[in-house]
C-alpha cells in the first residue's frame, strides 16, 4: 500500500490519500470515518490499517470512479511536520568516504552503536517542491537516504520487535549546505545551520507488506534488496543499494527509543548511501547543486523524490 499526502489547490491543507495505479484516491471517501490526514491516521494506525487490507488484496479503489490523476494534484511529505526527525549515521562506506575527504581515519567507535542528530521537523517537502537555496550557501548538496516512519508509541523497543513499529518507508533527500556545515562541526554539536533548511521525503509512504519479496532478514533486523540511485539534471551521480546498511532501522529504532519514547508520525533517515551525495563523489568531479539544477533520488519500489532548486 502507498499512502500520500496531496491537496489539489495551494491553500487547501494536506489530504490523507491511498495511491494506486497513477490515481490518488482520498482515504476519507474510501473509507468512511477514517482520518483526513496521516498524521491522524497514524496515531490509530493498526486499526485503519486492518481496514484498508480488508478492502481485499487487490486494491479495489482502482477499480472505483473518483480517483484523481496524480498530475492532478500536489504531493506533500507522507507526514507533512513530523512530531520528531532523527537522522542516523548508518552506511558504512559513506561514513568512511566522507571522513577520508577531509583527511580523517575511521571513527572505531561508529561501530559500537548506532549515532543521529535531530534535525528541523517543521522544514519538510514533497516531491516536486521548489528547494531555496540559503543565502550563505555555495555548496549545496542532496543525500540519498531512505526514511522510515513510526506507526505506534514505545519506548525500549528490542532489536527483534522493532519492525512492529514500522508503519512504511519513504525516499529522503537530507538537503546539506557543506561550507556551513564543515564549519559549524568544529563546534562539536555537530550539523545545525548547516542542515536545517530543508529536508524532502516522498513521493508517498509503503508499507512494509509491499517490500516482502525483497526483504533480507537478519538477526539485527530486516534489510531489503532495493537499488538506490541519484540524478541531477538527467545524469546519474550515485548508485547504491539498501541491502549495503551497516545498521539496520531496527537497531536504530531500539537506539532511539532507549530511555526515550518515539510516537505516531516520527521520522528516522538512514543517513546517506554510499556514494549518495555530491561530498563523497568530490566538488571536483560533479558541480555544488545551483540554482534550476533538478534532483531525483530513486529507490527501488519507493518511487522518485524530484526537486528543483532556486535562490532565496
Amino acid at each position: 500500500m502507498k499512502l500520500a499526502s496531496y491537496r489539489r489547490f495551494g491553500n487547501e491543507r494536506y489530504r490523507a490519500g491511498v495511491v494506486a495505479d497513477q490515481k490518488v484516491w482520498d482515504l476519507a471517501q474510501l473509507l468512511p470515518g477514517a482520518p483526513d490526514s496521516i498524521d491522524v491516521l497514524l496515531e490509530d494506525w493498526e486499526r485503519w490499517r486492518s481496514q484498508l487490507f480488508e478492502l481485499g488484496d487487490e486494491p479495489v479503489w482502482s477499480n472505483r470512479a473518483g480517483g484523481m490523476f496524480l498530475n492532478e494534484v500536489t504531493l506533500g511529505s507522507p507526514i507533512p511536520r513530523p512530531s520528531s526527525f532523527r537522522d542516523f549515521y548508518a552506511f558504512e562506506a559513506h561514513v568512511k568516504t566522507a571522513r577520508a575527504k577531509r583527511g580523517l581515519d575511521m571513527i572505531p567507535e561508529w561501530y559500537d552503536f548506532p549515532v543521529f542528530y535531530f534535525s528541523n521537523a517543521a522544514a519538510f517537502s514533497g516531491t516536486e517542491a521548489v528547494i531555496r537555496r540559503p543565502k550563505a550557501t555555495q555548496w549545496l548538496d542532496f543525500e540519498l537516504e531512505i526514511a522510515c516512519v513510526i506507526g505506534k508509541e514505545g519506548i525500549d523497543i528490542p532489536v527483534d520487535r522493532a519492525a512492529e513499529y514500522i508503519a512504511g518507508y519513504a525516499v529522503l533527500n537530507d538537503w546539506s549546505a557543506r561550507d556551513l556545515q564543515r564549519e559549524e562541526v568544529k563546534v562539536g554539536l555537530g550539523p545545525a545551520k548547516g542542515k536545517d533548511f530543508a529536508t524532502s521525503m516522498g513521493p508517498w509512504l509503503v508499507t512494509p507488506e509491499e517490500l516482502e519479496d525483497r526483504k533480507l532478514p537478519g538477526p539485527q533486523g530486516n534489510r531489503y534488496d532495493l537499488t538506490m540511485t541519484a540524478r541531477v539534471n538527467g545524469i546519474e551521480y550515485s548508485r547504491g543499494n539498501f541491502r549495503d546498511i551497516h545498521y539496520t532501522f531496527a537497531q536504530m529504532i531500539a537506539r532511539a527509543s532507549a530511555d526515550c519514547p518515539l510516537y505516531p508520525g516520527d521520522v528516522i533517515g538512514s543517513g546517506t548511501v554510499g556514494t549518495g551525495c555530491i561530498l563523497e563523489l568530490g566538488a571536483d568531479r560533479y558541480d555544488w547543486l545551483k540554482p534550476g539544477d533538478v534532483v531525483e533520488l530513486e529507490v527501488e519500489r519507493l518511487g522518485v523524490l524530484r526537486n528543483r532548486i532556486c535562490d532565496l
